[in-house]
């Protein structure tokens, strides 16, 4: 046996009264539990009583185990014994009911003249109604957990006996105050809706990240007395401090994030039955499932300021004209300007800029680069002069997303191998041949075919616009039923239809809109708007969506979606230290000096074959855990789709960094490009605005906090998306929700690894990609 392995088996400290206390309080619980069982075993079923007795083995673990004696050398093991404290007892603590059990346990004389009185004490019931309610309990939580923490009164814990135990009393304390509402044990019933608990656990986790923040990224030891300590394991004091501050984030943000889930599904669940009796009788040819009859949605098109100016016929050609001579600018700029690539606007404004402003914006505003995006503009131009242009089918062969998510790969390649951040004759090029390519397949093929079957970027603004929470969908569904000209898709003499062929009434979501709002101008009703939806609500549904089919089907979608999400993190990971330096080992191992070949090794092992690995092995289990014999071409096609919002939280992070490190970059870009010109008023170029500044204390919080969203909501996503596959009316609602978690299972542990990946690569120092030195690219 190891050292290390002796010490902790011989490191079992001796509590006695703990013991004891525990063994009596689950010795009066089972007495309780037996009592309660023999009159009701539905609801007294095995099941409160494992989650009781494991609160109190997991309280033995905190407190007497060897967890209690390497605390006072490790800060990460102190930060286990917190964590178990307060976010695991607490919650398995009310799982089990224990009032009930615990009152019935007792000899009749202690509980009818000691206990009862008690409970009964009007002042003692005010109390305690107070202080389990959401605000008064996030306070309480909120004030002990920071207030520990800091450095004097944890310095203090651990070096007084005394009172690092009053700090582990108010741990435990503070953890059944706050995990009290949001587990309501029976028979409590607060008198508070449960909507407080959404912004409950949400206040809860952004706090819980801003403390283990503090923790992890501190460039001191916070805690003296660990640089006292003999350093066990070689670790230095830093390093275990960091290591506490990730123990405390991620464990922390799950079990968050967990219930929040689970209540949000409840609480969707309780207000869809509310809209069910206000659905109309739309005819099931065109209905839309869950449209009710009246519009019940804020509708962006009727605001008094926004909304004239987006039914304006001329709107979208003047933002396409500003991007046509933004992207002309970045042109001329790559092709005859300095090849630096933080000099020159087209190192600038497309890696840094335009990134982060599209990201920002298919989360505020939806698809926003499509609207106004310059490469049709050509296109629209050559439509207008030379008439019969663009009539002929896009061919059947090509009616898939397969050859986009090919141009996709290959581009997430091309980046890194080309360097295309600090490449500006490059980058020109793309822009150049992305204008030639649009031009070229729209004057062939009729439709948006260039949109819709070959463009990488209207690619990924499809995808991660369902994550928007708005929608170009019919205000009124029973108007539809009386509409024979269906102006919206085939247009008429004054307005184009939808060129990619969306019939408004069963278009469901925003995969392949681009935002054209030809259909709003189209339609002689009046009755296409841009209404507000649930982000990701569109991803639940498997309903037969126009243009498109059941996503269930196409698995070209899913594959789509997939290359997209893996490639976010394959993106930002080939900009940290421990990725570079492993291609580096490779490219010595195999002898080969070839930048363009172990990146294409890098990304066909990223985009093929672990995703192969990963999403096979999860939909096999998925299925086997299911015990349905459903087709895993359709387990994989839904639930693939889920984990859309957690990559869309990666890119978003990521492109926040070159966002938020390089936003004033694009100012001596432009002020050398304007001098070219002649034009001096602008003064010489600023470079230091290109250097790599240190990024915002605040950054990689908001990064963390986006990703954290990110894995919530594709948690979400999962839940009810299983519990549509795994319901059946045959079954009660308890076995229903096992069939659901069962099926849900094996996605939220892909989510989780993920989300660990995720949260790995983003603490990881960080590539200043287009920035002026040279060890930032």
């Amino acid at each position: 046996m190891s050292t290390t392995f002796e010490a902790v088996f011989s490191s079992w400290p001796a509590q006695p009264w703990l013991v004891l206390m525990l063994l009596f309080t689950a010795a009066v619980y089972g007495r309780g539990w037996r009592f309660l069982r023999r009159h009701d075993p539905v609801r007294w079923n095995y099941g409160p009583l494992t989650a009781f007795i494991g609160g109190l083995l997991a309280m033995y673990l905190a407190l007497a185990s060897p967890i209690e004696a390497f605390a006072p050398f490790l800060l990460q093991v102190h930060m286990l014994q917190h964590l178990l404290l307060m976010m695991v007892v607490p919650p398995l603590i009310w799982l089990g009911k224990p009032f009930l059990p615990l009152l019935r346990g007792l000899p009749t004389e202690i509980r009818r003249y000691w206990v009862a009185p008690l409970l009964h004490w009007r002042k003692l019931q005010r109390v305690a109604t107070m202080i389990t309610h959401p605000v008064t309990a996030f306070f309480i939580f909120l004030a002990v957990t920071w207030l520990w923490h800091l450095p004097g009164p944890y310095e203090t814990a651990l070096a007084n006996d005394a009172w690092h135990k009053v700090q582990h009393l108010c741990f435990l304390v503070a953890g059944l105050i706050f995990w009290y509402p949001v587990i309501r044990p029976f028979p409590a019933r607060p008198g508070w809706s449960r909507w407080w608990l959404i912004p409950f656990l949400i206040l809860a986790d952004v706090q819980n990240t801003l403390l283990a923040a503090w923790i992890t990224f501190s460039d001191h030891s916070l805690y003296p007395h660990y640089l006292q300590m003999p350093r066990l394991g070689g670790i230095s004091a830093l390093d275990d401090q960091s290591a506490a501050g990730v123990i405390m984030w991620v464990p922390g943000s799950v079990v968050f994030l967990a219930p929040l889930l689970w209540i949000g599904v409840k609480l969707m669940k309780i207000q869809t039955q509310g809209y069910t009796q206000r659905r109309a009788t739309v005819s099931p040819s065109i209905a839309r499932p869950q449209s009710s009859g009246r519009a019940i949605y804020f509708d962006l098109l009727r605001s008094s300021f926004v909304g004239p100016i987006l039914r304006w016929r001329w709107t979208r050609r003047l933002v396409q004209t500003i991007a046509l001579l933004i992207a002309l600018t970045v042109i001329v700029d790559g092709l005859w300007g300095s090849q630096v690539g933080a000099m020159n606007l087209a190192g600038v404004v497309p890696w840094i800029h335009w990134r982060g402003l599209v990201i920002f914006g298919l989360l505020i505003a939806g698809n926003v680069f499509c609207y106004g995006c310059p490469f049709l503009l050509p296109r629209t131009v050559a439509r207008w002069l030379f008439r019969g242009l663009g009539n002929r089918p896009w061919p059947d062969v090509l009616r898939t997303k397969w050859l986009a998510v090919a141009l996709l790969a290959i581009f997430l390649w091309a980046y890194e191998a080309f360097s295309l951040w600090n490449s500006p004759w490059v980058t020109a090029w793309i822009v150049i041949f992305y204008f030639t390519g649009a031009l070229l397949v729209d004057s062939i093929f009729r439709g948006a075919a260039f949109c819709k079957y070959v463009c990488p970027i209207g690619q990924f603004n499809f995808v991660q616009s369902v994550i928007s929470p708005w929608e170009v969908r019919v205000r009124e569904p029973t108007v539809c039923t009386t509409c024979h000209t269906r102006d919206c898709i085939q247009g008429n003499s004054t307005t184009p239809g939808c060129e990619l062929q969306l019939f408004q009434p069963q278009k469901i979501g925003n995969l392949d809109c681009t935002f054209c709002l030809d259909c709003v101008r189209a339609c002689p009703e009046n009755n296409v708007g841009i209404m507000v939806v649930a982000p990701t609500k569109s991803l639940w549904r498997d309903g037969l969506r126009s243009g498109i089919g059941r996503l269930s089907r196409r698995i070209d979608y899913a594959a789509l979606a997939m290359v997209l999400l893996f490639g976010a993190f394959a993106n930002a990971a080939g900009m940290i230290a421990p990725i570079v330096d492993w291609e580096a080992r490779i490219s010595t191992t195999l002898g080969v000096s070839s930048t363009f070949f172990i990146t294409a090794l890098f990304y066909v092992l990223c985009l093929f074959v672990l995703p192969t690995i990963c999403l096979g092995l999860t939909t096999m289990a998925s299925r086997w855990l299911m015990s349905a014999q459903r087709n895993p071409r359709e387990i994989f096609c839904r639930f693939a789709w889920t984990l859309t919002p957690l990559g869309f939280g990666m890119w978003m992070a990521h492109y926040s960094f070159h966002f938020f490190t390089g936003l004033d970059a694009i100012v001596p870009a432009a002020q050398q490009f304007v001098a070219k010109l002649g034009i001096d008023s602008f003064g010489p170029p600023n470079w230091i605005c290109s250097c790599c500044r240190p990024a915002p204390d605040w950054l990689l919080k908001a990064e963390l906090m986006m990703l954290d969203m990110g894995f919530l909501a594709s948690l979400f996503a999962t839940w009810q998306i299983s519990s549509g596959l795994a319901a059946n009316v045959n079954n009660s609602t308890q076995t229903q929700n096992w069939r659901t978690l069962k099926a849900a299972l094996p996605w939220f542990l892909l989510q989780l690894a993920l989300f660990a990946l995720g949260v790995w690569i983003l603490l990881q120092p960080m590539q200043m990609r287009g920035m002026l030195p040279a060890g930032g690219s």
